[in-house]
Order: structure tokens, then sequence, then C-alpha cells
């Protein structure tokens, strides 16, 4: 597997990390429909699978960034 190969692999789970925020998005607010307010655990949830999103994204960047070459 080469870099570009490992930068799309780091690409597709940071669309399903950013699905699964999704997910926990939608069930807080059910859950503030049916309890008066978010779940703050499901919230809680979130925020730690949208922060682990943005860390696979920056590294999928930095790996297609172009490589410094030695002078």
């Amino acid at each position: 597997m080469g870099v570009e190969d490992l930068a799309e692999h780091l690409s597709a789970i940071a669309e399903e990390l950013a699905d699964l925020a999704l997910d926990r998005l939608r069930d807080a607010s059910a859950s503030a429909r049916y309890e008066g307010g978010p779940d703050p655990a499901l919230m809680a949830e979130e925020k730690r699978i949208t922060r682990a999103r943005r860390a696979v994204e920056k590294a999928a960047t930095l790996l297609r960034a172009p490589r410094a070459t030695d002078s």
C-alpha cells in the first residue's frame, strides 16, 4: 500500500466517522424531543467522534502534501 492509497483509506474512515457523528446528533435531537433536552452522553460522544474525524482528515491531508526535496 502506497502513501496515496493510505491517504484514500484515511479519507474513507473520515467519512465513516462523519456519518457516525451525524447519527449521534440525530439521536441527541430525538432525545431532546422526548426528554426535554439532548442526552449529554450523546453530545459528548459526537464531539469526540468529530475530533477523531478532524485528526484523520488532517493525517490524510499531510500524506497528500508534496514532499520536500533535499537540497
